[in-house]
């Protein structure tokens, strides 16, 4: 039995530069927490403070605080407090971030042009 010649195979492209993934591995990384995932998607109904957010997910307060936290230094949540009252600060998302976000992972997923 003999093996068949390959159909031709392309040549070794050994000078590949590696590419630039930082980014969406960034955003993969946020996200690959169920928690801040949990949170992003209770937030796309619109504004809510810790304490609703922590009662939604049956977590502590301190927990969603600090998930809050990595997603407001990513961007993709921003706060506020409402006027008169200082005891609650509201979450809610960027939407441009998120879209970039989701940019972001779509462009390392898609097919070449």
């Amino acid at each position: 039995m003999s093996l068949a010649e390959p159909a031709s195979l392309p040549d070794l492209r050994l000078e590949l530069a590696p590419p630039d993934v930082d980014a969406p591995l960034a955003v993969a990384v946020l996200l690959a927490d169920r928690n801040r995932a949990m949170i992003l998607a209770i937030l796309r109904d619109g504004p809510h403070c810790v304490c609703e957010i922590a009662a939604a997910l049956d977590e502590r307060s301190n927990n969603v605080s600090n998930h809050l936290a990595r997603l407001r230094e990513s961007g993709l949540v921003r706060a506020s407090r409402p006027a008169g009252d200082t005891r609650r600060v509201y979450y809610e998302r960027d939407e441009a971030a998120c879209m970039a976000a989701f940019s972001e992972i779509g462009a390392l997923l898609a097919q070449k042009p």
